[in-house]
This record gives structure tokens, C-alpha cells and sequence, in this order.
């Protein structure tokens, strides 16, 4: 296995057919892979709209089989073709009435690698997930593809600093981030992109590892996404982002820096697992005194 990889990451609007999404998606796969990218990263739900804008029952009509997509078929295939690993972020109907929020994962050859189901599930003006989506059951896997070791952790869940740990400590080199987050619409005057690129960024210091995080872009209805997609290293420095615009981003990074970031910074060694015990507990507040 080489020590350095192209990583590619799709920023894209998408339009009310999914039918164009998913074909301009293929397009632009291609394109990444043209252009060198040997593992390539959808964002979240790549081949809709952010359906859970709103609450409605006709949202889960959008949810596919993995067992049986002609598209994750077509996927598989196109990776095989074009000799990159996939990274496909879909609604998935797992069975009737039940739908997560999922990844699947494409080797270079076409062999689908696993599927990672997200764990955090958000709720809140205009991101209702908590009626979309049950919470994943497949806990933190990761994939040793062809061209590295990878983890995905699927947008709330890259907030959290638990689940890139985990990732990490089980082998991960790169953790990728499919997202869709944008406006917020109880408070339009702000912005979380920074605090989104500072969050996602900062697990590469913690866990000495590269990120790759991937947003959409463009308006959808009430939203307006505001895309930022970046690669970082293991210092936490972005090494190439894009704007609020379309866009496909390419960089190459060397797996040697994790040696050398981890050599420098001990968190890995110097880890107190033994006294992380509050970790495990729901409700692990502290109690008022006076209660």
C-alpha cells in the first residue's frame, strides 16, 4: 500500500429530480477520478434534496434497499471501472418502517466494504431527523480499502469528538465526513461554518489523523447550504477548502505525517482510559448541591 492518496470530494447542489442528481453525480465521479482522486466522497443523502426540512410521510418514499439499489449497484460498478474507493452517503430502508441514515462503502474493485449507519441523529428547526431516521446500529466500523484505512462518521456525528477517537483507535488514517449543514433558521443571522471547520479540523489533532469533511451547497427551500469542504492534516491545518460553490476538491496527502504527528504529540500513549468511567453514563450532570 502507497503512503500517499488522492482524496476527492463532490460539493454539489441538488435539484428536486433525483433522477439528475444522481446523474450529474456520476459525471462529476468521473471527473474526480479524471483527475486523479483515488478515494471520492459523496455528501450526506446525495441524491436528494435535505428532505427533513420538514415533517411529512412522503419523505420516506426516498429511502432505497441496500440489498437491492440499482444505484448502489451502478455505484459498485463505477468504482470498479474507474478503479477509486466510493463512498456513497443514502437513505436506506432497512425494512418496513425502519430507515437510517447511511454510507456505503466501495473498494476499488466493486466489493462493497460495509455500510456505516449514523449514530447522532439531530433535531431542530428545519433538520427533523428524529422522524427520518433511526439511530445506527452498526456502531464505528472501518475499511481497509486499497488505497488506506478509512472511517466514516456521517454530519452529527463528526461533532463529536467520542466517535473520531473511536475511529481512529481502531486503525483509521482518514476520517471522512459527509455532511449537509447550512443555514439555521431560528437564528439567520449566523453562521456555523467556522465552528464547523474548527470542530471536524481539531479531531486531526486529537487522534493525529487527516479529515475530510464534504458539504452541499445551494438553496433548498427554506436552506441555504454553505458547502466548505476541506482536507485537513494531523496539526489540524486545512490543506485546501472550497467556497459556497459547486466544486470538486483533490489532495493528495502522505500517511507518514500520522507517524510523525503521533511521534510529536503523545495523546495516543497518554491516554487514562480507566478514568473515563463519567464517559459512559447518559446522565452523567452534576447534581445541584442544594437538591
Amino acid at each position: 500500500m502507497k503512503e500517499t492518496v488522492k482524496v476527492g470530494l463532490i460539493q454539489v447542489k441538488c435539484e428536486e429530480s433525483v433522477e439528475a442528481n444522481i446523474n450529474y453525480t456520476f459525471t462529476k465521479i468521473k471527473e474526480a477520478a479524471a483527475n486523479g482522486a483515488q478515494i471520492i466522497c459523496l455528501q450526506e443523502l446525495f441524491n436528494a434534496q435535505y428532505f427533513p426540512q420538514s415533517v411529512s410521510p412522503a419523505g420516506y418514499e426516498l429511502a432505497i434497499p441496500a440489498e437491492s439499489s440499482s444505484v448502489l449497484k451502478e455505484m459498485a460498478d463505477l468504482a470498479a471501472d474507474l478503479k477509486v474507493v466510493l463512498i456513497v452517503p443514502f437513505y436506506e430502508k432497512a425494512a418496513r418502517g425502519v430507515y437510517f441514515n447511511s454510507a456505503a462503502v466501495f473498494d476499488a474493485d466493486g466489493t462493497c466494504l460495509g455500510i456505516t449507519r449514523k449514530n447522532h441523529i439531530p433535531d431542530g428547526p428545519n433538520y427533523h431527523e428524529k422522524y427520518y431516521f433511526v439511530p445506527g446500529n452498526t456502531g464505528y466500523p472501518v475499511y481497509e480499502t486499497q488505497y488506506g484505512t478509512i472511517g466514516v462518521g456521517i454530519c452529527w456525528d463528526e461533532w463529536f469528538p467520542e466517535v473520531a477517537r473511536i475511529l481512529s483507535l481502531q486503525g483509521a488514517d482518514i476520517l471522512f465526513y459527509p455532511s449537509a449543514i447550512g443555514s439555521e433558521p431560528d437564528h439567520p443571522e449566523l453562521s456555523t461554518r467556522p465552528a464547523w471547520e474548527k470542530a471536524i479540523s481539531a479531531h486531526g489533532i486529537s487522534n493525529g489523523v487527516f479529515v475530510a469533511a464534504v458539504n452541499r451547497v445551494g438553496t433548498e427551500k427554506e436552506m441555504t447550504f454553505y458547502g466548505g469542504s476541506f482536507v485537513s492534516n494531523p496539526m489540524g491545518e486545512i490543506l485546501q477548502s472550497l467556497t459556497d460553490e459547486e466544486g470538486i476538491l483533490i489532495q493528495e496527502v502522505d500517511l507518514k505525517e500520522i507517524d510523525s504527528t503521533r511521534n510529536l504529540l503523545q495523546f495516543m500513549r497518554d491516554r487514562r482510559p480507566d478514568t473515563y468511567e463519567l464517559l459512559l453514563k447518559k446522565e452523567a450532570f452534576r447534581t445541584p448541591s442544594n437538591v
